[in-house]
């Protein structure tokens, strides 16, 4: 729980409000052509206007006796929630520097027994299409379950990852990346084996609860027998215009959490975030490593501390997230300030000190993290926390130094517990009619 600020948001556009039927014409298999945006609000409108008119026959002949025109067709547009849409091809994928999103899915799966490198690729082509098609605010290609057919995209976001343990079971250990080796042992893991790692890892995000689950539901049964479920989390972020003005997110600790994230208007955020496109192995050009934890807050421990003592331990206040040395949220934290006594204002031990780039070599991490809640557990205590997902360009120079140096003795540490962890090479975005991850898999 790095102390870094939201990510930017990505430029919203406007799509439509019903999700268009695969044309006719499109194969299943193959990424269709010549839709675009503005055509799918054309024939979506002509649609509405179809009902709508309808309706209004309807109630006229139900009104025996008297004469009455149909009442003129209005055309409701979509909030800006429903209408906002990523888009699936780029430089990078979907889903890293796209706004906190209100709802996800954090997915593994691993290859099934007598899986390879033929069906992992011929998964991931399903799986780009899938994607492709939704993000745009359309049905799936087949067997659509209708599960989203009045919202618009509502900034859907599906994202796809490679774990250590793909590349053996594809035979293509030589292409397996440096940086995706295995995270080393923190003293303060608790980790759950069967909720950590997997060949394949997909993040789902969406402004709307049923937009996401719509995709999740597609993503796996697109698996088929290719793969299965190896663990499922599932996660929300406070809704977009639930503030009065945009601001940095809060946890469930009641915590202003990301202050201090690079932001991709930054001169060197690429450097930090991205693989640059003369890295190696080259099929991870423009690509990122995203390390994947769930933190368990202990929350009936840390509401028993007093509001002083909590900022103690996070080293903001509380209130605005402004350092405990003085100014406002993004005031650079003045770590020698001291009181009358001469006692440090931001504790030694604070978790806001510890985690400063300026205090780790420059170590640097975009956090872009789900809550999760999941009810009460064995212990009698909620099953509440973090879904936390961070991205860098290495994660041995992001995540592992800062980690390494909490574990030593961050102050919020007796309040968590890290549950399952996870790391995945996330390669760059598909290019038009390109697949994510073909670079790796046909290569």
């Amino acid at each position: 729980m790095a102390d870094q600020s939201t990510p930017g948001t990505s430029a919203p556009s406007s799509a439509s409000s019903a999700r268009k039927a695969p044309s006719p014409e499109a194969s299943p298999g193959t990424p269709p052509s010549g839709d675009s945006l503005a055509g799918v609000m054309s024939r979506r409108r002509l649609l509405g206007t179809a009902g709508a008119t309808g309706l209004a026959l309807g109630a006229a002949g139900a009104a025996v006796g008297y004469a009455a025109a149909p009442a003129p067709v209005r055309t409701v547009p979509l909030t800006s929630v429903g209408a906002d849409t990523a888009m699936f091809h780029g430089k990078h994928q979907p889903g890293i520097t796209t706004a906190l999103q209100a709802c996800g899915h954090l997915v593994a799966f691993d290859l099934t027994a007598g899986s390879g490198r033929r069906e992992a690729a011929a998964l991931l082509r399903r799986w780009s299409v899938t994607a492709r098609r939704l993000m745009a605010g359309e049905t799936a290609a087949h067997e659509d379950t209708d599960v989203a057919r009045d919202a618009g995209p509502s900034s859907l976001t599906v994202t796809f990852g490679f774990g250590h343990s793909f590349f053996s079971r594809t035979g293509l250990e030589k292409q397996r990346p440096v940086a995706l080796d295995p995270l080393p042992d923190f003293s303060s893991d608790r980790l759950d084996k069967a909720r950590s790692d997997g060949d394949l890892w997909v993040q789902i995000g969406a402004n709307d609860a049923l937009v996401a689950f719509h995709a999740l539901r597609a993503i796996q049964k697109d698996a088929g027998s290719a793969a299965r479920v190896r663990w499922q989390m599932n996660g929300f972020n406070r809704s977009p215009g639930a503030t009065a003005e945009p601001m940095t997110a809060r946890n469930l600790m009641g915590q202003i959490d990301g202050t201090r994230n690079p932001k991709p208007s930054e001169p060197d955020f690429d450097g930090r975030i991205f693989v640059p496109a003369s890295g190696t192995p080259d099929w991870m050009a423009n690509g990122s490593y995203a390390v994947v934890r769930r933190i368990r807050m202990l929350l009936d421990d840390w509401e028993k501390l007093s509001g002083k003592a909590q900022e103690d331990v996070i080293g903001r206040k509380k209130s605005d997230g402004a350092p405990l040395s003085g100014g406002t949220e993004t005031t650079a934290m003045d770590l020698d300030k001291t009181d009358a006594d001469g006692n440090l204002i931001v504790p030694v031990n604070a978790h806001a000190r510890i985690t400063r780039p300026d205090q780790n070599g420059g170590a640097a991490m975009l956090r872009r993290p789900f809550s999760f809640h999941d009810g009460i557990g064995a212990d009698g205590a909620p099953d509440a926390g973090l879904l936390f997902v961070c991205w860098q360009a290495d994660p041995v120079r992001g995540f592992v130094p800062v980690q390494r140096k909490l574990d030593r003795g961050d102050a919020l540490s007796t309040y968590i517990r890290h549950e399952s962890s996870g790391l995945f090479a996330v390669p760059g975005g598909a290019a038009e009619g390109e697949y994510v991850g073909q670079r790796l898999l046909e290569g």
